[in-house]
């Protein structure tokens, strides 16, 4: 599995809280050839979360939607590449 970790060393500590998904548009070719395109949203204020997921499950490609600590996350073993995306104050999610 590709695993593409947007985070700093310093964002690690205190992104840890996500929005997890399948792309089932970018599923099965390019960098997930093979397997599952999963993405995460990270931030590091639990009141966001809840805002993330409705915009997450605002969008048709993203399928699988839950909220869940990255620290712990292990992404299924069909998963070809899962992508770390940073949330910030400027995101269009918040």
């Amino acid at each position: 599995m590709k695993r593409q970790d947007d985070r700093t060393t310093e964002q690690k500590k205190t992104h840890n809280m996500a929005v997890v998904a399948k792309d089932k548009f970018m599923s099965g070719w390019g960098g997930s050839s093979g397997g599952a395109s999963r993405c995460a949203w990270a931030c590091d204020n639990r009141a966001d979360l809840h805002t993330i997921k409705n915009w997450v499950d605002d969008r048709d490609e993203m399928i699988y939607v839950n909220i869940i600590e990255l620290d712990t996350y292990r992404p299924p073993s069909n998963t070809a590449h899962f992508h770390i995306y940073v949330v910030e104050k400027d995101h269009p999610a918040i």
